[in-house]
C-alpha cells in the first residue's frame, strides 16, 4: 500500500524558507474581502469545524476561500483536499472560483467532485476488493429496473403484483441508509412479495457482480464496504486527505454521512458547511440529524455562525427567522443585515376567492412590477406542488406575459399530461394515430412493438387510421393471441368511451377514462417520489376542463397553449416549485397556496408526523429568503380539491410570522372570502379537522365517476363505429382481389389455399398452420 509520509513538508508561510525564497507574509486579499465570521471559517484550518451558512450569508464565498487558503497558506498540496459537492455544476464553479482567488488555474485538485464521482474513483481503484473488475459498468435506471425484472420472474413472482420499480425504490432507500442485504432490519422488507423483499435484494446484488455491474448506490456502498473490510485501504486514504470540505451537509443521506464519517476520523481537519434550517430533502434520503450531531460525532469541533445575510431586507429576515424558530430541531441562528433599508416594503400576505382570482391578482400584480421597471427575470412564483401551476401558465398566456418552468417541462408539456390529453384526443378524433401511438401500451397491457408494426404496416396499405387497422386486424389472427386480447379490450374501450361522450360530462368522462384505461392506477401502483405529483397534476388537469363546454373545445384551448413558444433567452416570469428554488434568489417572490393540507402539505404530515411538519417549515424558510426585496404570500378561500370545491383553511405558518414585519391586504375581491384584519385572526377553529381535504356533504370526483359506470352502455366491439363516415364506406366497400381456391403465400404461416373471403379478409387452409383468417395484404400469390 502507497503510504504518503514520504510528502515533503511544505515551507511555512513567514518562516525561514519562505523568507529565504522572499515570499513575505503579507495578508492576501482574499482575506480582506470577508466579513469577521468568514474570515474565521476560512482561517479556522485544524480539527473538525461547523459552518453553519444561512441563507444569502456567503456560503460559497467561504468554502472556495477556505480551499483558496489551504493552498496558498501551503498547509497541503491540491491532491491532498478532499472536496465533495452535491451536483457537478457546483464542482466547476467552485473549481473556477479557487483559481480566480489564488491567481491561477487550479491543477490537480482530482479529489473534488460529488460523491458518486469521487465514490466511483476509489471503487475503481479497489475493485477487486470487493469483487468487480475495474471496468465495471454503471447501470441507469432503466438497465436497473430491467435487471430487477429478471430476478423477480426467475423467482416466480407476478411482476405485475410486484412491481420492479417498486422493487428498485425499496433496495435504492435501503442503500441510502448504508444497508446491505445482511444489514436489512427484520421484517422491513416484509411488504414487498410476502416477505421476500431482502431476498431479491441479495439476488440483485448477486447479479450484479456477475455481470461486473453497479448501479448509483452501490457507488458509495461498495467504499463502505471497502473501507470497513479493508482498514490498510482506509488508512492509505487517511493519510492521503490532509483536509476534507463538504459543501450542502444538511442534504447528506446516512450512506454518505458514514463514508464522510470514515474519512474524517483520520486527521479530523474536516469541514462541513451547510444550513440545518434549509434540510429539505427529506423525502429522498437527506437526513436533517447529520447535520444536528456534528458536535457529538467530532467532540471538541469548533462551530461558526455567518447570519450576516447580503441577499434580504431586514423585513424578510426578520420574517423568515421567526418562523424557522418554531422548529425543534435545529441548531439556531438569526439572520441579520447592516444594510437596513426604510422604504422597503414587509412581508405581504394577501388572499383570494380561488386559485383563479389567486393567478389573476398576481398577473396584476406582475405587470405593475413591470410598469414600475423591474424585469420579468427579476420576478419567480414558488408552488408547494407542481399542479398549482398550471392556473398560472394559463392566465400568463391570456396575458401575454412570458414565463418559463423551472426544474421541469410546462405543465401540459409533462409527461402525465400528455399521455392523458393522448386518451382524450383518439376518443374525440379516432384518426389521431400519433396519439393512439402514444396510448396503445401506456399502461402496459402486452402491446409490443412487434404488434404495433402490424397495425402500422396495415394501416399504411390501407391507407387507415390506426384505429381503423387495429380493429380490422382483431378479426384475424395475424397477433399473437395475448397481444390481440389486449388490443380488443383496448379498442372496445374506445367505442364505449366514444358513445359516453354523447351523454356525459366531459369532466366525468375524462375521470372515467383514466380509471378504466388503468392509467391513474399505474401512477397508484408506482413509489417513486413524484407518483404522487403526476396523480395531483391529473387531477388538476381534470379540474381545468371545467370551464370549458365540451372536450373538444377543451383540446382545442390546450393545442394553442403548447403551440406557444417558449421563453428561453427572453425576459421571463420564472414559476417553480419551492424544491426547485433552493439556491436561487429574485428581486421579487410570489408565494401562493399558503393553506393546510397543501402547505404544509398533508402527505408530509401523515407520513412523517412532527418531523414532516418541521421540514415543510424549512420549505417555507427557504422561499421567503429567495426574495431580495419583495416577498408576497398569498392563499385562497376556496380550492379545487379531487374535483370538488373546498373551503379552505390558511396555513399555521401565517401565525407564525411577526406582525411587525408583515402587511394584511384586506380581501377585496366581489366573491367575499376571509376578511383578514391581521396577522393570528385566521380564525381559532382551523385546526378542527384533522384533514383538511375531507368534507363529508359530498363524493370525491374520481369515486363519482366510479358510481356513472352503469349509465353509459357499452359500444359495439368495433371501433369502426368511431371513424367518419368516408372511411366506414372506405372499409366496408373494399373487395379482395383473391377468389376462393387461389394459392397464397404468408410469411408467418407459409403456402395454403384460400378457403373464404369475407371483404378483404380471407380464410385460408395453410398446409402447415391450419385453417387461419388473415387481411389480403399479407399474402401474395402463390
Amino acid at each position: 500500500m502507497t503510504s504518503h509520509d514520504s510528502t515533503p513538508p511544505l515551507p511555512r508561510p513567514g518562516g525561514i524558507a519562505a523568507r529565504a525564497l522572499g515570499v513575505r507574509a503579507a495578508e492576501p486579499g482574499y482575506l480582506a474581502r470577508l466579513n469577521p465570521e468568514q474570515r474565521l471559517a476560512v482561517e479556522t484550518t485544524e480539527g473538525p469545524v461547523l459552518v453553519l451558512a444561512g441563507a444569502g450569508t456567503g456560503k460559497t464565498r467561504v468554502l472556495t476561500t477556505r480551499i483558496a487558503h489551504l493552498l496558498a497558506t501551503q498547509k497541503a498540496w491540491p491532491s491532498q483536499i478532499l472536496a465533495v459537492t452535491f451536483t457537478n455544476k457546483a464542482a466547476r464553479e467552485m473549481r473556477h472560483r479557487i483559481g480566480e482567488l489564488i491567481g491561477q488555474s487550479v491543477e490537480g485538485m482530482s479529489w473534488l467532485g460529488t460523491f458518486h464521482s469521487i465514490g466511483v474513483r476509489i471503487l475503481r481503484r479497489h475493485a477487486e476488493l470487493v469483487g468487480l473488475k475495474p471496468n465495471f459498468t454503471i447501470l441507469d435506471t432503466d438497465d436497473q429496473i430491467r435487471l430487477m425484472k429478471q430476478v423477480i420472474q426467475a423467482e416466480n413472482l407476478d411482476e405485475k403484483r410486484w412491481p420492479a420499480r417498486q422493487l428498485a425504490i425499496l433496495i435504492d432507500g435501503w442503500k441510502n441508509r448504508g444497508l446491505t442485504p445482511k444489514d436489512v432490519p427484520p421484517g422491513e422488507g416484509g411488504a414487498f412479495a410476502n416477505g421476500r423483499g431482502v431476498a431479491l435484494y441479495a439476488l440483485y446484488q448477486e447479479r450484479l457482480k456477475v455481470l461486473n455491474a453497479c448501479d448509483f448506490g452501490d457507488l458509495l456502498l461498495e467504499n463502505l464496504r471497502l473501507f470497513r473490510e479493508q482498514p490498510d485501504v482506509l488508512r492509505d486514504y487517511h493519510e492521503r486527505f490532509r483536509y476534507i470540505l463538504v459543501d450542502e451537509y444538511q442534504d447528506t443521506n446516512v450512506a454518505q454521512y458514514l463514508w464522510l464519517r470514515l474519512l474524517a476520523q483520520g486527521r479530523k481537519n474536516v469541514c462541513c458547511v451547510g444550513d440545518d434550517d434549509q434540510s429539505i430533502y427529506g423525502w429522498r434520503g437527506a437526513e436533517v440529524d447529520n447535520i444536528l450531531r456534528f458536535e457529538k460525532d467530532f467532540p471538541g469541533a469548533t462551530v461558526i455562525r455567518l447570519e450576516r445575510n447580503y441577499r434580504s431586507t431586514s423585513h424578510i429576515l426578520a420574517a423568515a427567522s421567526h418562523l424557522i424558530a418554531h422548529n425543534e430541531s435545529r441548531l439556531g441562528k438569526t439572520l441579520f443585515t447592516e444594510h437596513a433599508d426604510p422604504e422597503a416594503p414587509k412581508v405581504t400576505v394577501a388572499s383570494s376567492w380561488d386559485q383563479d382570482e389567486e393567478a389573476r391578482a398576481i398577473g396584476e400584480e406582475i405587470e405593475q412590477l413591470q410598469k414600475r421597471g423591474q424585469k420579468l427575470d427579476e420576478m419567480a412564483i414558488l408552488v408547494r406542488a407542481s399542479f398549482q401551476m398550471r392556473a398560472f401558465e394559463d392566465r400568463f398566456i391570456t396575458l401575454g406575459l412570458p414565463y418559463r418552468v423551472i426544474g421541469g417541462p410546462r405543465f401540459y408539456e409533462r409527461q402525465e399530461i400528455r399521455d392523458a390529453l393522448a386518451y382524450f384526443r383518439v376518443v374525440v378524433q379516432p384518426a389521431d394515430d400519433l396519439a393512439f401511438e402514444r396510448i396503445v401500451n401506456v399502461p402496459k397491457r402486452g402491446i409490443g412493438e412487434t404488434s404495433f408494426k402490424l397495425i402500422a404496416e396495415h394501416g399504411r396499405r390501407r391507407q387507415i387510421p390506426l384505429t381503423l387497422a387495429a380493429d380490422e386486424l382483431l378479426q384475424t389472427e395475424e397477433i399473437k393471441a395475448k397481444a390481440r386480447t389486449a388490443l380488443s379490450g383496448l379498442v372496445a374501450a374506445l367505442g364505449r368511451w366514444s358513445a359516453a361522450a354523447e351523454t356525459m360530462k366531459h369532466t366525468e368522462l375524462a375521470e372515467m377514462i383514466l380509471e378504466e384505461s388503468g392509467y391513474t392506477e399505474m401512477w397508484q401502483q408506482d413509489r417513486s417520489a413524484d407518483a404522487p405529483g403526476r396523480l395531483e397534476n391529473l387531477k388538476e388537469l381534470v379540474r381545468s376542463m371545467e370551464e370549458f363546454e365540451s372536450l373538444p373545445a377543451f383540446l382545442e384551448h390546450i393545442a394553442l397553449v403548447m403551440d406557444r413558444d417558449g421563453a428561453e433567452g427572453t425576459d421571463a416570469v420564472s414559476i417553480m416549485t419551492l424544491h426547485s428554488a433552493k439556491g436561487l434568489e429574485f428581486e421579487t417572490v410570489f408565494l401562493p397556496g399558503w393553506e393546510e393540507g397543501l402547505f404544509p402539505h398533508q402527505r408530509a404530515l401523515d407520513e412523517s408526523g412532527r418531523a414532516g411538519l418541521e421540514e415543510e417549515r424549512r420549505l417555507a424558510y427557504v422561499g421567503i429568503t429567495r426574495a431580495k426585496k419583495r416577498a408576497l404570500i398569498w392563499f385562497a378561500s376556496n380550492r379545487r380539491i379531487h374535483g370538488l370545491w373546498q373551503s379552505t383553511v390558511p396555513s399555521r405558518f401565517l401565525d407564525e410570522l411577526p406582525e411587525a414585519h408583515v402587511d394584511v391586504v384586506e380581501q377585496t375581491s366581489s366573491y367575499g372570502g376571509y376578511n383578514v384584519g391581521g396577522i393570528g385572526n385566521y380564525g381559532a377553529s382551523r385546526f378542527d379537522r384533522a384533514d383538511p381535504f375531507q368534507n363529508s356533504y359530498s363524493t370525491p370526483g374520481w369515486q363519482r365517476a366510479q358510481s356513472n359506470r352503469g349509465g353509459p352502455k357499452p359500444a359495439p366491439r368495433s371501433s369502426v363505429r368511431l371513424i367518419e363516415g368516408e372511411l366506414i364506406a372506405k372499409s366496408t366497400g373494399s373487395r379482395s382481389a383473391y377468389s376462393v381456391g387461389d394459392r397464397v403465400f404468408h410469411d408467418k404461416f407459409g403456402y395454403g389455399d384460400v378457403a373464404a373471403i369475407e371483404g378483404n379478409k380471407l380464410t385460408i387452409d395453410f398446409d402447415k398452420a391450419g385453417q387461419k383468417k388473415v387481411v389480403d395484404s399479407f399474402v401474395t400469390a402463390a
